[in-house]
């Protein structure tokens, strides 16, 4: 709960003119020690001025690419249309002797509009196969099934099945999934 520097005067005055220890007086108050104590240095330095609540602010970040660098990317990559963020991230650094990431070069051009959101196929699935096999030993698929047996650990089930009927040719268990035991299976 929030409370305004007013209130957090009162509780420091409660918690000083009660007869019971602090920490009693704090827990009665379900106030944690910690917080309080932190108001209490704050009065003590500033009154009730420094009791106010003050909006965190974000400060200057180190590391910021300056603005005349950024603007310098822009014009750069309107340059090089063709290159992608990392090819013009690389190609900016070469030529302008100023390290740029890949991402940096990402969120300056995209916060400038410069990237779009690549077209997507939409690819429907169809409702059955347009090859079907009529007849047996036309089409084998392959299925690998994963077994853990408690005490024995992981079993792997290598089948080969004939697609028409359905049945399984040959089959595998193998504690392991090298080529070699895929292979072994036909």
């Amino acid at each position: 709960m929030r409370y305004c520097a007013s209130e957090k005067l009162e509780i420091i005055r409660t918690v000083e003119d009660s007869h019971l220890p602090t920490k009693q007086t704090l827990d009665m108050l379900c106030i944690p020690r910690t917080t309080f104590y932190r108001w209490y240095d704050r009065y003590l330095e500033g009154g009730l001025e420094a009791l106010s609540d003050h909006s965190p602010r974000p400060g200057l970040t180190w590391n910021r690419i300056p603005e005349h660098r950024r603007n310098d990317l822009i014009e750069f990559a309107l340059e090089h249309e063709a290159l992608s963020t990392r090819e013009l991230a690389v190609k900016y650094t070469d030529e302008k002797r100023y390290f740029i990431s890949e991402s940096s070069a990402y969120r300056i051009l995209k916060a400038a509009d410069l990237i779009t959101a690549p077209d997507y196929v939409v690819i429907k699935a169809a409702k059955e196969f347009h090859d079907k096999t009529t007849a047996i030993n036309q089409i084998w698929q392959t299925d690998f099934t994963y077994f853990k047996i408690i005490g024995w650990g992981w079993y792997y089930l290598s089948t080969v099945l004939d697609d028409y009927s359905r049945y399984i040719i040959a089959w595998k268990l193998c504690t392991n999934m090298r080529a070699d035991d895929v292979t072994d299976t036909t």
